[in-house]
């Protein structure tokens, strides 16, 4: 099945943007009836060698999509003239190419049969790329081959696009990265930087856990928006959910929702998401708290208990390594880590809602199966010690033995 064509023809999607409809090409010969080129029959790849390749290449040239339905002009001329003439569009610029594209991409209908949302228009217009481009003129905001290369075009699961997740951070640095660009409009330019060495950046770029989010991932992509105060949660809340519950219980969920505190931008930072260390908890908490405030001392009641429970986890990853060390089998034991890390886990979750009760309870299952697990390794150790002692005497009387054997040995020769 082919996609349909190209062809800008939709008057209403032209007045919504603004633009003359008279700039927009207008062959409708239907894609589906359309047979396939060959480079030298068809007069485009004559002159534009240079687009062989995007002309073979991308979802658009699979489904039978050719330079003349988005560009009109008569393919079957090898003139210049004669293949320009009519209503032809060159080059089109910013306007004409967010008109050009949402003719077949805001068609529910065209787009419907390969499972396409149609409305990225309707999403781009809210976006403040959308607004400064449409609305202000700026030329200096993106347009749909911005972002998307404009002839070879890639879904965003190949690995070449340069929306695929691995490429999505880079793409959005072209601009984002330029200082001379966003100089203009206050915006920092070290975001890649700081997502290439956050905990999302190291998920998709080191784990290529492509679930993780990118840029597009916070933000949204033809829509896309820097969240607000109020906003921040329910974005995070998307990926961490049992966190955003959690956070939701406590009594920062308040002064979120009243603005006054940006949500998980309180602890956390937007672009570098790092995590939180252990020992560095009462002193985050300290930099919005006063320090004997009731607040601050939660915080360093938090950590204590944090730190505590790292350490009965390094204890016990030590202890199960030494049995294995000396030969023990130590499946239960690691069931009995991993439960314990499950109780820990849920713990960093639970911390969000700051419910000291709730994180003792926790505590309490974690240690039950730290203790365990060190409990056997010292029983081990103290068997093996044993062990030791025994082969004293046995030594001893081999030794003697040997001895024995040699003055017997002695006699005998002389």
């Amino acid at each position: 099945m082919r996609m349909p064509s190209l062809v800008v023809t939709c008057a209403a999607l032209g007045v919504l943007l603004g633009m003359p409809a008279d700039v927009t090409a207008t062959n409708s010969w239907p894609v589906a009836e359309q047979q396939q080129v060959s480079d030298t029959t068809y007069g485009c790849l004559i002159c534009h060698a240079e687009k062989r390749r995007s002309f073979t290449m991308g979802i658009h040239s699979e489904r039978g999509i050719q330079c003349h339905d988005c560009h009109g002009g008569n393919p079957a001329s090898f003139e210049r003239d004669v293949a320009h003439r009519g209503r032809f569009l060159g080059s089109p610029d910013k306007l004409e190419t967010i008109q050009l594209c949402s003719t077949c991409h805001a068609d529910a209908g065209q787009m419907r049969q390969y499972g396409l949302p149609a409305d990225q228009l309707a999403e781009f217009r809210t976006s403040r790329h959308g607004q400064l481009l449409l609305e202000r003129g700026d030329d200096n905001a993106p347009t749909c081959t911005d972002c998307h290369d404009a002839h070879t075009i890639l879904p965003s699961e190949d690995a070449r696009s340069n929306v695929h997740p691995t490429h999505i951070a880079a793409t959005c640095a072209r601009c984002h990265e330029d200082e001379t660009l966003m100089g203009g409009y206050g915006i920092p330019v070290n975001q890649f930087s700081e997502y290439r060495e956050s905990a999302h950046g190291n998920a998709v770029f080191e784990q290529a856990n492509f679930a993780a989010p990118t840029c597009t991932g916070c933000h949204g992509s033809h829509a896309a928006l820097p969240p607000g105060v109020t906003e921040i949660v329910n974005v995070c809340d998307k990926c961490h959910v049992l966190i955003g519950r959690a956070f939701s219980q406590g009594p920062h969920a308040s002064a979120t929702r009243e603005g006054t505190l940006p949500g998980c931008l309180g602890c956390h930072s937007n672009h570098g998401t790092e995590r939180v260390s252990p020992d560095a908890i009462a002193s985050l908490c300290a930099n919005c708290h006063e320090a004997d405030s009731r607040a601050a001392l939660t915080g360093m009641e938090l950590q204590e208990k944090v730190v505590y429970a790292v350490q009965e986890l390094v204890a016990a990853e030590t202890a199960i390594a030494e049995m294995l060390e000396a030969g023990h089998q130590v499946s239960n034991e690691r069931f009995r880590y991993q439960t314990a890390l499950t109780s820990f886990l849920e713990r960093a979750q639970v911390h969000h809602s700051l419910d000291l009760d709730r994180l003792e309870d926790i505590s309490l299952q974690l240690r039950s199966d730290t203790e365990l697990i060190k409990a056997t390794a010292e029983s081990f150790a103290e068997e093996r010690w044993e062990h030791k002692l025994l082969l004293v005497p046995v030594w001893f009387l081999t030794l003697s033995a040997v001895v024995f054997a040699w003055f017997k040995l002695r006699e005998v020769e002389r």
